[in-house]
């Protein structure tokens, strides 16, 4: 598997003194995302995105990509993800293709521009938001469960105790996918909150486990329209984060009837959506009757 710590010398400063000392980084570069398709005799190859990541699960960054942009429908429309070394004159694995079974036609509608996308912002390039609005089968299956406080609370601490590359530099964004018994299904580590994601969502696709209905979601940071889009594609019903949710993501995640809360730390959080999942200290159901615009 590639490094994901990179060491530098730095000199580290406190009041008056200072000292020279290794640091560790998490290390970026780029992935271009190259697509087969087509008969085997003539096979198209496509360039559908470059991203900055982390290197490490490059397959399941890929294969989450593809099915969370809508691109293709199911692991079973791939037939192998790969690295591509001949096309990096460094001999970096920092191409990777994936190979659609013959018969398959991908879904690029939404992909026609070359787009760029950097690690801290997953849509950019993109034309507007209806071309991200991607509509899984999915993102249309209600469930309706609840959850106690108590079990969410834990979550940020199961994250922390299992983030091995963010404990050593402090730098990366994680995705961690819990069951309802608050056991930690999966966890992918990424300088790309979105990369992070994709890496999970690629993971729980070739291991069979979607749609995702009866799982919680934990974003490290903050909560974007894309990643709440993401989420809805695997069918994910209840998204928190630890740090803030943006406009666009609250509506989305309405539009879903996801549950997402945000500022989950230090025992607290907040309800943005669908808060009939989240049971009361009184073993109700919260429910968000004013809604200030």
């Amino acid at each position: 598997m590639p490094e994901a710590i990179k060491q530098f010398q730095i000199i580290k400063t406190a009041g008056d003194s200072h000292q020279e000392q290794a640091d560790s980084l998490a290390i970026e570069e780029p992935l271009e995302i190259r697509l087969a398709y087509g008969p085997l005799q003539n096979r198209t190859i496509k360039s559908i995105s470059v991203t900055m990541r982390t290197p490490g699960n490059d397959a399941e960054l890929a294969t989450g990509f593809l099915f969370t942009e809508g691109i293709i429908t199911s692991a079973a429309d791939l037939t192998q993800v790969y690295h591509n070394t001949i096309a990096c004159s460094e001999n970096k694995q920092n191409t990777i293709q994936a190979e659609l079974r013959e018969h398959f036609i991908p879904h690029l509608q939404n992909t026609e521009r070359n787009f760029y996308t950097t690690s801290s912002c997953g849509v950019c390039g993109k034309g507007s938001i209806s071309a991200i609005r991607t509509v899984h089968r999915f993102a249309q299956q209600q469930e309706s469960w609840q959850i106690d406080p108590q079990f969410l609370y834990r979550l940020p601490q199961i994250l922390q105790e299992h983030q091995a590359v963010f404990a050593n530099t402090g730098g990366l964004h994680a995705s961690a996918l819990f069951n309802l018994d608050g056991e930690l299904l999966l966890l992918r580590e990424d300088v790309g909150r979105h990369n992070a994601l994709d890496k999970l969502i690629g993971a729980a696709l070739k291991a069979g486990l979607l749609p995702l209905h009866k799982s919680v979601l934990l974003l490290s940071g903050r909560a974007s329209f894309e990643l709440i889009q993401k989420a809805a594609a695997a069918g994910i019903t209840l998204v928190a984060a630890v740090g803030a949710p943006s406009s666009l993501a609250v509506e989305l995640a309405q539009e879903f009837g996801m549950t997402l809360l945000g500022f989950l730390r230090h025992q607290r959080f907040n309800i943005y959506s669908a808060p009939q999942r989240i049971l009361s200290s009184a073993h109700h159901p919260f429910n968000l009757i004013d809604v200030v615009a």
